[in-house]
């Protein structure tokens, strides 16, 4: 019988210690974001009873969104990769996970905000591959906007994103992005998947 090791320091929720992306690459991912087409954020999957699918609810979730194309992106998609792997060996320990996804290109205006939420399909009709890595990396400068935490459900320490740093988290876990106040929250949004966890 094989040996099962847990990751050294095992861990749901990991916030980078220092940027992932520098502040002109921040800018780059900001320009393709907003050069690709964006339109109001939907929710729903149409799995769950009397759920419809892909619809509009500006009382569960308002920002705008765009999906960054490999091609366009690929220096961030590498990168964001590389860390995203470092991150599961040292904490997750998720097998076969990997990029599955184009990445989404957030903007959250004054009064944009998203409700709790998992970012996994709840009867898996939409997957495999199943998300199990979830990563929010902050792309403005928190100056520039008020408002708009990112919140994950029993997390006693909110975290306090930096630009270019990330918050990495197992996609089973609740979150939400508070009201944002004052400005706009701009941020990069991407999943990991692979085989059903077990």
């Amino acid at each position: 019988m094989a040996l099962i090791l847990e990751p050294k320091w095992k861990a749901y929720v990991v916030e980078t210690l220092q940027p992932i992306l520098t502040p002109e690459q921040c800018d780059e991912v900001i320009r393709i974001g907003q050069t690709v087409p964006n339109d109001q954020a939907k929710v729903g999957t149409g799995t769950l009873k009397n759920e419809k699918k892909d619809r509009y609810d500006t009382k569960m979730r308002v920002t705008t969104i765009g999906w960054i194309p490999f091609a366009q992106g690929a220096p961030m998609y590498s990168l964001v990769e590389r860390w995203m792997l470092n991150t599961n060996v040292n904490h997750f320990g998720f097998e076969g996970v990997q990029i599955t996804e184009q990445a989404q290109y957030t903007e959250y205006p004054k009064g944009g905000f998203y409700e709790w939420h998992v970012d996994t399909d709840l009867v898996m009709t939409q997957m495999p591959p199943v998300r199990k890595i979830s990563m929010t990396l902050l792309l403005s400068d928190p100056k520039d906007f008020e408002g708009g935490e990112l919140e994950l459900i029993d997390d006693k320490k909110r975290p306090n994103l930096k630009r270019g740093h990330a918050l990495f988290f197992a996609s089973f876990i609740r979150h939400r992005v508070k009201p944002v106040t004052k400005g706009n929250r701009k941020s990069l949004v991407m999943w990991f998947g692979g085989p059903p966890l077990k």
